[in-house]
């Protein structure tokens, strides 16, 4: 049976023939131990590959994540433990069957206890562990989340006070319920689409929150005894010095959860009450390279892909820390990235592996720093360069000359708009005749949520709302305004929202600009001419999504408002 559940995830591409021998290796060494428990507690797969691949196996289907009832079903016939050892959860009861949701439906003797008990047919679906965990927390209360039992397992464990006792932290961290623990965490996060994980200790609680487009969320904690545990663990998987706790360190983490290839950047500070980690999860095949996916619509991405085509000069992208940049500057090198074309990138991290592109991580421990590295490569012979930050006038002045040498430059920096760029870069001292010869474009951009398909409801728009927001410019003459908002279901976990897009402002260095720049002008009469020559600003670009039903006003104005 095991092998035949190992040989159908193989032939979906779910798991690798690899894969499948490792882990019956395992369940060797472990007799009575299920192939599916074994490969996901390895990381291959994720619970709802367990239940499909059962399901398959079985003929049945699956229980669908909004399948579980409001209230308990055969409460008073049933008892909760027995429910809990089981396996079960009785979902619906009519005049002839019950359907049940089974972890296990080869389980006969729970189908043959419910037949005679009710005296109806029985119909059985497969359960997905994680909601079939939850479901039993909320309709019997006395059912274990999957973190509570782990929790449960340590506390048998003597947790002392470890703080300096490095060896004792070690092991309490190697220990199995530890792991299992460190891994449920980062194992919900990709589930739940998170880009970062939030580890943060206080005075009498451990608090883990994940960020979700964008959005902060608390989640299921650990409870603040194990922090020392929990951190260490992590520290441990990054190679970081589980001993310093004074100063912050910065680590790498490659992981397979869910048969993907996963890197967590792993940042830990010291705090007040002990040390808080963040993890922002690079999810190697989560963000297709496309720029149609990223937001771009055709007369935006026909101007980007202008300014790509160009020979040599400067094309910078802005905006603040996580709002897409450097995903943009990898989607336009897979678009350059042919064999006639020689590119090479500086990076701080090196955030995704692109095949063909010579990229180097800076290192400023060992001097290897984006200056010293892009004096290196421009000796490379390369015919475009990315430049992962540029964060001071040596760097800015290397890419300057770069750029006056006939290579194409891209990088990114941390401004609020197109305009004030270039107040940034003559506030860093770069001279302004060569940065109106280098630089051939700067955009701008944020990400903004994108409403779920599924939930979401129109309206018509108010004249005054109209009016007021200049709607009106986008939308067509004479026609109703409908703009949608958001209401939730389980398919975007009732936020309304699924998944994040771009909007940009494109400022190509026109003569126009180019004058003004000669003069020092402020970003707002920058700004202004931008305008007056066709460019659309972030809120601009905005509305038109709004009107597209892409995204809400509240959204376009919550992340354009300083800009």
């Amino acid at each position: 049976m095991s092998t035949y559940f190992g040989e159908l995830l193989v032939s979906v591409g779910r798991i690798s023939t690899n894969d499948l021998e490792r882990s019956l290796a395992l369940q060797h060494e472990e007799p009575g131990t299920r192939i599916g428990e074994i490969l996901v507690r390895l990381g291959f797969i994720g619970h709802s590959d367990v239940a499909r691949t059962l399901a398959t196996q079985l003929g049945l289907a699956v229980v669908p994540s909004d399948g579980y009832p409001e209230f308990p079903v055969l409460e008073e016939q049933v008892s909760p433990r027995f429910l809990r050892d089981g396996g079960v959860i009785p979902i619906s009861e009519s005049a002839s069957e019950v359907t049940l949701a089974m972890l296990d439906p080869r389980n006969d003797g729970v189908i043959a206890a419910f037949r005679a008990l009710m005296g109806l047919q029985v119909r059985v679906l497969v359960a997905v562990k994680d909601e079939f965990d939850a479901a039993l927390e909320r309709l019997y209360g006395g059912g274990k989340t999957a973190m509570g039992q782990i929790v449960e397992d340590i506390s048998a464990v003597t947790i002392q006070d470890f703080d300096e006792d490095v060896q004792h932290l070690k092991d309490l961290a190697s220990e199995a319920p530890v792991i299992r623990l460190v891994g449920l965490v980062m194992r919900r996060a990709l589930e739940t689409r998170a880009s970062d994980i939030h580890i943060e200790p206080f005075e009498n609680r451990l608090v883990v929150r994940y960020r979700i487009d964008g959005v902060m969320h608390e989640v299921e904690s650990p409870p603040r005894r194990l922090a020392a545990a929990v951190i260490s663990r992590i520290k441990i998987m990054a190679n970081l010095d589980i001993a310093e706790r004074r100063l912050p360190q910065d680590g790498r983490i490659k992981l397979r959860i869910q048969g993907k290839e996963v890197d967590l950047r792993v940042s830990t500070v010291p705090t007040m009450h002990g040390e808080s980690v963040v993890m922002r999860i690079l999810d190697k095949g989560g963000v297709p390279l496309v720029f149609e996916s990223l937001g771009f619509e055709p007369d935006l991405m026909a101007q980007f892909s202008g300014l790509l085509a160009r020979p040599h000069g400067i094309l910078l992208v802005t905006g603040p820390t996580g709002s897409g940049k450097t995903t943009t500057l990898y989607t336009a090198l897979s678009a350059l990235n042919v064999p006639g074309v020689k590119i090479l990138t500086v990076e701080d991290p090196v955030e995704y592996q692109l095949e063909g592109v010579n990229q180097i991580q800076v290192k400023p421990q060992i001097d290897l720093t984006f200056a010293n590295a892009l004096r290196a490569i421009v000796r490379q012979d390369p015919d475009i360069i990315m430049i992962g930050e540029i964060r001071d006038l040596e760097t800015a002045q290397i890419a300057v000359q770069s750029a006056l040498t006939g290579h194409l430059v891209l990088s990114t920096l941390h401004t609020n708009d197109a305009a004030s760029t270039i107040n940034r870069l003559l506030d860093m001292g770069m001279d302004d005749y060569l940065l109106t010869t280098t630089v051939i474009g700067i955009q701008a951009q944020r990400l903004v949520r994108t409403l779920c398909l599924e939930c979401r409801k129109p309206y018509p728009a108010l004249p005054e709302l109209i009016a007021e927001t200049g709607l009106g410019r986008f939308a067509m003459a004479d026609a109703q305004v409908i703009l949608y908002e958001p209401t939730g279901c389980p398919l975007c976990a009732h936020t309304g929202f699924v998944g994040r897009v771009g909007i940009m402002e494109l400022m190509p260095m026109s003569d126009g600009i180019r004058s003004l720049v000669m003069r020092h002008a402020t970003s707002g009469d920058i700004q202004k001419q931008a305008v007056m020559e066709g460019m659309l600003t972030m809120y601009e670009h905005g509305l038109r999504k709004v009107l597209a039903g892409i995204t809400t006003l509240e959204e376009i104005l919550r992340v354009t408002r300083e800009a």
